[in-house]
């Protein structure tokens, strides 16, 4: 299958989601969601890192306490604050302020001395800026003198600040990506279990739900990962970058499709995030190597530009 064609189902798997999950966390609570998620996704991972990876297991278990951190951060923090958000707003919201992530990461890159960055750079940072803050106050700049925000768009910020956390980690593991992430998977689905148990776990109510959650495993949660690292190495690193962007034009795409069209401030907003994430990937490099560039969910895009960004 072309490599561009498997980007593509990538994101349009992650895309699903959002819109599949904010129906979902509406019978089931985020940290059970969460759970049901990784825990059913956890053995096919496994089976696909063995399949396609053959990783040395006992030296990705010796590090097991930075994949627990890491797993922790990207696996269960970025989930369960995703899947809190879409309690409080929108799918199309919730992905149009995912998209500032890979901006992030190049400023959070910067500030550690893990890259450097050019006009473009931060132009693109400010135009990422500026369209969240048009979808955060629904095209009322006059609501940031209040900090009146809907607190499900302010959780998504908190998921983005988790993830470009993550993925700064995961540049310095060095591990097989599917491997890593199938390990993480399972390490997290263990720290959850005594947590979902005592805030009350929760189990699909009815068949739709059932439907969601396993959605949520097949596409977004095993099929996005494969289809993103059998496609990594066959593009170039910008290629790969940008198609993250796809991630929130499939959600509007989608959305309007299922009768929820977007606003104009949303496609203002999202137009103006997109491009900013454009011109921050192309004008952020690595100031120096910090280990393997291609680890996360998803894996790195680049080994010269910091831009990976979430998927959901």
């Amino acid at each position: 299958m072309p490599a561009v064609l498997l980007l593509v189902l990538a994101t349009l798997f992650w895309a699903g989601n959002y819109l599949v999950a904010e129906r979902a966390v509406e019978t089931l609570d985020p940290v059970s969601l969460t759970w049901w998620r990784w825990a059913l996704a956890s053995v096919p991972l496994l089976v696909l890192a063995q399949v396609v990876e053959r990783p040395d297991w006992r030296r990705l278990l010796s590090r097991w306490r930075i994949l627990m951190l890491a797993g922790l951060l990207g696996v269960g923090g970025y989930a369960l604050l995703l899947y809190a958000a879409l309690e409080r707003t929108s799918a199309i919201n919730a992905s149009i302020v995912n998209a500032l992530a890979p901006a992030a990461i190049v400023v959070a890159a910067v500030l550690l001395g893990q890259a450097t960055a050019d006009w473009r750079a931060w132009t693109g940072v400010a135009l990422g800026l500026l369209g969240v803050l048009l979808v955060l106050t629904r095209g009322d700049l006059g609501r940031l003198a209040t900090l009146s925000f809907n607190s499900g768009d302010v959780l998504m910020l908190g998921a983005v600040a988790v993830w470009t956390a993550y993925t700064l980690i995961g540049r310095r593991l060095g591990l097989p990506v599917l491997a890593a992430t199938a390990v993480q998977v399972v390490l997290t689905t263990i720290v959850l279990t005594p947590v979902v148990l005592l805030t009350g776990f929760s189990t699909p109510p009815d068949r739709a739900a059932w439907g969601a959650v396993l959605f949520i495993v097949v596409f977004p949660s095993v099929g996005s990962y494969l289809c993103w690292n059998l496609a990594i190495g066959r593009v170039p690193a910008g290629v790969a970058g940008t198609s993250m962007n796809l991630v929130a034009v499939f959600t509007v795409a989608i959305a309007a499709l299922l009768g929820q069209p977007p606003t104009a401030v949303q496609l203002i907003g999202g137009a103006l995030v997109i491009s900013g994430v454009v011109l921050a990937s192309r004008g952020g490099r690595r100031a120096r190597p910090v280990g393997a560039p291609r680890h996360g969910i998803p894996p790195g895009v680049s080994s010269s530009a910091p831009t990976e960004g979430p998927p959901a």
